[in-house]
């Protein structure tokens, strides 16, 4: 089986074409523009519209209703095109998944290629953990199982060579020799012949519910509609008690109300009501959905350039309140550039092991020199030290015939292959020691011996392997060959090897990182108890003076009652040859402690508690079925990207936090206003297009300006946030409350400034008003930068250049308006002078927040 040519590749591609599955019909632009009118807000705006429409014709004036509906059509316009750009992003991280490597066999070798490369006629390798790419039959297979369930909804069916096209068990749907594309290998291993690739695979023909795209309502957004029906409800409050006390001061002040003038009256009704609508409209923070949106696909994408491949939207948010991960070793802490260190050969012949190395695995060298591996990379390591003993596996396994494999599993602890080699039959086994080596015939002493080797390198953290085999009858049958893989005994030892990986430079200094951010990190591995120690005490986890619960084995975890589970969690560091349901049950009884758990894993084995922790993160190496289960994909395995991960998602919490501590200082200041001005009889000194302006910078502007601000590493200074926690805190809500207040008042008193000067609120106080009104939230969105924190709103502005531009893009936005805006926003251009006064006078919000924050540093800098 040498696999196809390159020319025969290029053939079979062009008649057959690529494997990629075409995606579902796309959702028409318009279609997708026209449900951003489906929006709440955006109907209360149409209802607006249309009776503006109405008194338009009535007084000729079509300029205020004109900016209304030009105010709707750019606040849908934006949001659809935001929106649409995150579903861009997202398409493209999940198109990646038509790169993952799938092992081929072309022009004599073993070599890793796309799925989407996958071409009829290729001969593929698979093995537990990973997705079928391409429909096939099979050629060679050994103890197959495929979960069929995403066709046929069959979890394990039982695949064999055994059969024909045509021949299909009664209670299977396809035939038991057929592979599926994207149905996934639980057990066993396989070659096989692909025979459709892309839309021509039994899963292309039929529609796909798992290719639909779905919204995942996260606790976040639990958190913000509560916040939303909240604030929407005291705004209608608000507006109700604004149109009756307006109404209440007209009836009393007005004599058309004494008239019998009732159009006239009419219309007064309509223009009130107009102004409830508007601070309805000012007090929903209808931003929100859009800042978050915003805030999640900026989070994606510059995660990705930080090796985090997010593949569930929740999941940004959901790392930043992580309180444990619970992390496996190798490839997350460890290089996983697995060599052999030491080797302790016991009997038989060195050609007898060498066959035991080359025949008992899965794992193939994917270049000539024999410097990199494809497969388990403990056994790639084997491969390699075969290579330099100067021995050649591809000739050694071609030269034998293979009777029986039975993989690796996490249950057994071993792997046992059957092959006859010349006239004899042998089996061999490797796997854990305690488990090879208690069915081997070894006298004491040197059991004694052995059993200090392995300790001595497991204490310096070695995977520890023993090898043994058995000389079957000359006749025994493929089934003898199983049940003697099944049930091993009477075996010969034939060596122990001590495999090392060292621990990634960067890991030490990561999790301490974790551990000052109040995360606490422990390890969940297979190895032994000595090697997950000293694993443990390398990274920082554990010391000579951790107590003796600090480690477990899974064994010995899974014998504690639920009640002594629960207790024992608590001070575990370190699970020891732990296997998947002690995993899922060690995240369950943390979870049970209100703790937030993120949980690594590679292997097929890690899916079931990768499925149940708040956040799963898979390896970019591991297996498909992993990738499946998990949240997100750390694309260098590394625990750095980890700790990148939860600054992402504390970040990004933080600037939504700051979103709303500054759109509701806005809401607050203008509907007070609007009271204030009802209180003491004057016109509403905003108008409708106004407020539509402010609510379009405000939202939109500052949710790009404050969800594209970067990550820092001072939020790695605080303790997670509690599940329960709300987003708004007690101090932003002294913040909002303090600062809206002073805004209001500021603007409160030059209203009744202008109105004690005898010249009232003409149309240039009108625009210094409007203008003021900008300005104070143009200056604090200096101080919603700095939320948070003591710095200085001014520190890294020059790197935050989202911020900066939008900056700038509002100063000159509102000058436009009020120099060019004329009857439309009721506004004349004002002086160089008058845009001094304003400018010096609103940035006193800025001045406030600086000197409170400087003080706040002085306070903490004495503290130390």
């Amino acid at each position: 089986m040498g696999g196809l040519s390159a020319s025969q590749v290029e053939q079979s591609r062009r008649e057959h074409g690529e494997n990629v599955l075409t995606p579902p019909k796309p959702v028409s632009m318009w279609k997708l523009y026209m449900e951003k009118y489906q929006d709440p807000i955006i109907r209360i705006l149409l209802v607006a519209a249309v009776i503006s429409l109405v008194l338009a014709f009535v007084d000729g004036d079509f300029v205020e209703t004109i900016g209304i509906f030009i105010a709707i059509f750019l606040a849908t316009t934006i949001g659809f095109i935001f929106e649409r750009d995150a579903a861009k992003k997202f398409n493209v991280l999940t198109a990646l998944s038509e790169e993952q490597p799938v092992k081929v066999c072309r022009e004599g070798r073993v070599v890793e290629v796309a799925r989407r490369d996958i071409v009829v006629g290729d001969i593929v390798l698979v093995e537990v953990g990973d997705e079928i790419p391409a429909d096939g039959l099979l050629v060679r297979s050994s103890s197959l199982q495929v979960d069929e369930s995403s066709l046929t909804g069959e979890p394990i069916i039982t695949k064999s060579v055994a059969g024909s096209e045509s021949s299909t068990a009664d209670d299977a749907t396809y035939p038991c020799n057929m592979l599926l594309r994207s149905t996934m290998v639980m057990n066993g291993s396989a070659t096989y012949r692909v025979t459709a690739v892309g839309d021509a695979t039994e899963i292309g023909k039929v529609a796909r519910s798992s290719t639909e795209l779905t919204s995942v309502k996260t606790p976040l957004n639990v958190q913000l509609d509560k916040l939303a029906k909240l604030v929407s409800k005291f705004g209608i409050g608000i507006s109700v008690a604004a149109f009756l006390i307006f109404l209440v001061h007209d009836v009393v002040t007005d004599s058309v109300w004494r008239g019998d003038d009732y159009f006239r009256m009419a219309e007064i009704v309509l223009r009130y009501f107009m102004m409830a609508v508007t601070l309805i409209v000012m007090a929903v923070p209808e931003g929100l959905p859009m800042a978050v949106t915003l805030a999640l696909a900026l989070n994606m994408r510059r995660m990705l350039k930080s090796n985090n491949l997010v593949r569930k939207l929740h999941a940004c948010e959901t790392m930043g309140a992580v309180t444990v991960i619970c992390t496996d070793k190798t490839g997350t802490l460890t290089e996983n550039r697995m060599q052999v260190a030491d080797i302790r050969k016991l009997y038989g012949s060195d050609d007898l092991l060498a066959k035991a190395f080359a025949l008992n695995t899965t794992a193939h060298l994917d270049t000539e020199a024999g410097t990199n591996g494809i497969g388990n990379p403990t056994e790639v390591a084997l491969l390699l030290w075969l290579d330099r003993e100067g021995e050649d596996y591809r000739k050694l396994r071609h030269a034998e015939d293979i009777i029986y494999q039975l993989p690796f599993s996490t249950e057994r602890k071993y792997m046992a292959t059957a092959a006859r080699l010349g006239n004899r039959q042998y089996l061999f086994v490797k796997g854990a020691p305690e488990i090879v080596l208690a069915a081997c015939r070894i006298a004491g002493e040197e059991a004694d011996e052995i059993s200090g080797r392995l300790t001595s390198w497991q204490t310096k953290a070695m995977r520890t392997l023993a090898f043994a085999y058995r000389e079957l009858p000359a006749d025994a049958t493929p089934a003898d060959a199983e049940r003697a893989a099944m049930h091993i005994g009477q075996l010969q030892a034939q060596a122990i090897v001590g495999i090392s990986d060292p621990i990634r430079s960067d890991v030490p200094g990561a999790v301490a990182e974790c551990q000052r951010a109040g995360i606490e990190v422990k390890i969940v591995t297979g190895d032994t108890a000595a090697t997950a120690r000293e694993i443990g005490r390398q990274i920082g986890i554990i010391n000579e003076e951790s107590a003796a619960d600090a480690v477990i084995t899974g064994p010995d975890f899974a014998a504690l009652s639920d009640d002594e589970a629960y207790d024992c969690v608590v001070g575990l560091k370190v699970m020891c040859r732990a296997r998947p349901a002690d995993k899922q049950r060690l995240v369950a009884m943390l979870q049970k402690h209100g703790q937030v758990v993120a949980v690594t894993g590679d292997g097929t084995n890690d899916a079931p508690a990768l499925n149940h922790a708040h956040v799963g993160l898979s390896l970019g190496s591991g297996t498909s079925v992993a990738k499946g289960a998990s949240d997100m994909t750390l694309l260098d395995d590394s625990f750095g990207s980890i700790v990148n991960a939860v600054m992402w998602g504390r970040s990004l919490y933080k600037n939504l936090q700051r979103f709303l501590f500054f759109q509701l200082t806005v809401n607050v200041a203008a509907l007070l206003l609007v009271l204030g001005g009802a209180v003491i009889g004057t016109e509403l000194p905003l108008t409708v297009t106004q407020i539509l302006w402010v609510n379009l910078i405000m939202d939109t502007f500052a949710a790009m300006a404050l969800a594209s601000l970067p990550p820092t590493k001072d939020v790695m200074d605080d303790k997670p946030r509690q599940q329960s926690d709300f987003i708004i805190n007690h101090s932003m809500v002294r913040g909002i409350m303090g600062i809206g207040v002073a805004m209001f008042a500021v603007m409160f008193i030059y209203l009744i400034h202008c109105f004690n000067t005898g010249g009232g609120m003409q149309t240039h106080e009108l625009s210094m008003f409007f203008t003021a009104f900008v300005m104070l939230q143009f200056w604090n969105l200096f101080n919603a930068k700095a939320l948070g924190t003591d710095h200085s709103a001014f520190r890294g502005l020059c790197h935050d250049k989202v911020l900066t531009g939008i900056l700038v893009a509002v100063f000159v936005g509102q000058w436009v308006i009020v120099t060019f805006g004329g009857k439309m926003f009721r506004a004349v251009p004002l002086s160089l002078l008058d845009w001094v006064y304003v400018v010096a006078a609103t940035s006193l919000v800025l001045w406030a927040g600086e000197i409170w924050r400087l003080v706040a540093r002085l306070i903490t800098k004495n503290g130390h």
